[in-house]
């Protein structure tokens, strides 16, 4: 199970790098289903996978000149603050047994996968919509409206605080239509805010979670190899068509999660 878990890292990092997000939604699942992670901790794991590939992604993506570092900042500057809070007060605070319905007990780990399969099927509708998101004029001025960056950036912080996904399928958009930016800068502007919430959200961890640094290195070290090799199959693979395909395997894992969870447990 762990080989399949390292080709799936691999995977996750291939993602990343081609369509700037999709990959990260796959983490979690990967972590409780192939390496056996109970899924609150599972949640740091993926935080520190996520922002390294992210950050190897956005480093690339810099070098091109694909990132717009005020969208970054005004974006980023929320969600950072929104993940630290929830990562270090939040999260600890929440018991490990929720309540009951009837007979049935729903634990703090069912309610992250239940909560994860239903983010799932959303960024999979996300990545299977008809009309592919277009890219803006690049002639036209780039304004960045504060208040909708922040209002945004807040809400991929709770997304990335509470269930360690990238949100790339909330921030691409909010980038394309919101602050104009072209497709390329979009992606590459998503994988610097991913890796800021991500890392910044895995050194609030720390203080209250202990991780297998030999396993955490060794996933991470593969999806940050993906997030290159990714990177340079985007100037040979049409990425639209690659999203398409990738939303229906997100979507199909989505309902499984649903299924596996509340009929049997994992």
């Amino acid at each position: 199970m762990e080989i399949a878990g390292y080709i799936t890292a691999l995977l996750i990092g291939i993602s990343l790098g081609l369509i700037g997000g999709g990959g990260s939604i796959l983490t979690i699942p990967v972590l409780v289903y192939l390496f056996h992670i109970q899924p609150t901790l599972a949640t740091g794991y993926s935080l520190f996978i996520v922002g390294c590939s992210s950050l190897t992604g956005a480093a690339l993506n810099y070098r091109k000149g694909h990132i717009n570092l005020r969208a970054a900042f005004f974006f980023g500057v929320s969600s950072i603050i929104t993940v630290v809070l929830i990562r270090k007060f939040v999260i600890p605070a929440i018991p490990d047994h929720l309540f009951n319905i009837g007979s049935w007990q729903v634990s703090r780990s069912l309610a992250t996968m239940l909560l994860f399969a239903i983010v799932m099927i959303i960024a999979s509708l996300n990545m299977l919509r008809k009309e592919p998101l277009k890219e803006q004029d690049c002639g036209e001025v780039k304004k960045i409206p504060l208040g909708k960056a922040v209002i945004k950036g807040i809400e991929t912080g709770i997304l990335t605080g509470f269930l360690g996904a990238g949100g790339g399928f909330i921030i691409i958009p909010v980038l394309l239509f919101s602050f104009r930016l072209t497709m390329k800068e979009a992606i590459g502007t998503s994988l610097l805010i991913i890796a800021m919430n991500s890392l910044f959200g895995f050194v609030s961890d720390l203080y209250h979670q202990s991780f297998n640094w030999v396993l955490l290195l060794s996933v991470t070290a593969i999806a940050v190899a993906g997030t290159v090799t990714g990177a340079l199959l985007g100037t040979k693979i049409a990425g639209e068509k690659l999203k398409r395909g990738f939303g229906w395997f997100v979507l199909i894992m989505g309902c499984f999660i649903i299924v596996k969870e509340l009929l049997g447990g994992h």
